[in-house]
């Protein structure tokens, strides 16, 4: 049996290659306590995954096998029907799937199964970038001295998937109804996603070809085509990390930077795995006296980009309406709310676990921290993003805050009032709102505060 989570893809597998040299492989989705939980968008994106990996496995002659419950149940049961011995997934690195895969691997072997576990969501466990001390790393850039030059292993092809004369019962897509909690949303985020293995693949043959040279610049312009767009992809697994790593050796600063960016990606995994506390407290306990703000009508205000600091409202608009914001505005739209609203980055983290297709536990919990200032390498507190001047350096043109503010002009600032809900009463015929507070005010009022915190801290 292979459990699929996180890889749901034929290329580049580790796990599927074991259990496809093993013999007869059968596939098998879990909906558990954690897809359960899943947000909004990202379980949506989760049912349109699983659809299209269905159709790949089936066109090998293969299937996709949808079960849920208790996953040490759900796997002892099949095992049970189908008289399988051996189970394999790739590994995850949060610390939820850890307990969870601890307790199922436990479980299943004192049922007599063998559990092999694999690598392939990072291009390096977490365990093997250690320190001169053996220790783990803190801060990015001698973490990515450290990773840079280290050989990944090349990615593997699909194996040949050998499926049983009869297959075990499942679950259906329409039965598990993954996208029930997006409502009209849906209609409007379908149009901006990119689903599957194949899909993927031609994602990064464009961005290959079109983007890579100028990635070094372009991918901090919203108002261009300048990223690769993969992170979509990445969390669920419908591309391999290490096929795009080997993609993306090639001269250049552009390859150079978005190789960098991939080692990212590992270094918020490398966190996770080795302080899971950085998912939902302050990853500096000192920062727990911090006197942040906790959800209030202004963090309304903020979720309904209706701030008044365009840059800000584009951002949001942007990822109600798409799933995805673009990586610099996300820091934009982060410092905001957690610097000039002085507002719980953890109230931000849980609207991004929402709304965005492309979350990722581990990048979502870094990057919230590193705007807050509360986290490992993170930015200074003090340092406090002007939105304006941003926009002004980013988008100078103006071209990405029209996009998505200005919807008698553009499709895409109208779509937004066509997704979000009726009951907040918005309309695109209601002018733009003035500005909550203003920016050196808002800058002064969080410098302040993070005065009172330090001379707090001192005594």
């Amino acid at each position: 049996m292979l459990w699929l989570r996180r890889d749901l893809r034929l290329a580049d597998h580790p796990a599927l290659c074991a259990a496809a040299e093993a013999g007869i492989v059968i596939p098998v989705f879990i909906r558990d306590a954690q897809v359960e939980a899943m947000g909004a968008a990202a379980k949506w994106r989760l049912g349109l995954s699983l659809a299209d990996l269905s159709q790949a496995l089936a066109a090998r002659g293969s299937r996709l096998i949808l079960r849920s419950g208790p996953p040490a149940e759900v796997l002892q049961t099949l095992a049970a029907e189908v008289g399988a011995q051996d189970v394999h997934w790739a590994r995850l690195y949060d610390g939820a799937s850890v307990e969870r895969d601890t307790r199922v691997k436990e479980t299943l072997r004192d049922a007599g199964l063998s559990v092999i576990s694999h690598p392939g969501h990072v291009l390096h466990e977490p365990w093997t970038v250690q320190t001169g001390s053996g220790g783990y790393y803190k801060v990015f850039t001698p973490y990515w001295k450290n990773v840079r030059e280290v050989a990944v292993p090349q990615p593997l092809p699909v194996p040949q998937i050998d499926a049983p004369a009869n297959w075990p019962e499942g679950e259906t897509l329409d039965d598990w109804a993954l996208g029930a909690a997006m409502r009209r949303g849906a209609e409007v985020v379908a149009q901006h996603v990119n689903v599957g293995e194949k899909a993927a693949m031609a994602r990064l043959d464009r961005f290959l070809q079109d983007g890579i040279e100028d990635y070094a610049t372009d991918r901090n312009r919203p108002d261009r085509d300048g990223t690769s767009r993969l992170s979509e992809h990445f969390t669920l697994g419908e591309i391999g990390i290490r096929t795009v790593w080997h993609a993306a050796l090639r001269p250049g600063t552009g390859a150079e930077t978005f190789r960098k960016e991939l080692a990212w990606r590992d270094f918020a995994w490398h966190l996770v795995y080795h302080t899971p506390h950085i998912e939902d407290r302050n990853w500096r306990e000192e920062w727990r006296d911090f006197a942040w703000r906790e959800d209030s009508d202004d963090a309304e205000r903020w979720r309904r980009a209706m701030t008044g600091e365009p840059i800000v409202d584009a951002g949001l608009r942007e990822m109600y309406v798409t799933g995805y914001m673009h990586n610099r505005v996300r820091m934009i739209v982060a410092s905001y709310l957690t610097k000039h609203l002085l507002t719980d980055w953890q109230v931000g983290l849980a609207w991004f676990e929402d709304c965005l297709i492309d979350h990722d536990p581990a990048s979502n919990a870094m990057g919230w921290q590193w705007a807050a200032g509360s986290g490992p390498d993170a930015s200074p507190f003090f340092r406090i993003f002007n939105p304006e001047t941003q926009a002004e350096k980013f988008d100078p043109d103006g071209r990405y805050r029209r996009r998505w503010l200005n919807p008698e002009t553009s499709p895409d600032a109208a779509a937004y009032f066509r997704a979000i809900p009726d009951s907040w009463g918005m309309s695109p015929d209601d002018p733009y709102p003035d500005r909550m507070i203003g920016l050196k005010e808002g800058r002064q009022r969080a410098l302040d505060a993070y005065e009172t915190y330090k001379e707090g801290a001192d005594t």
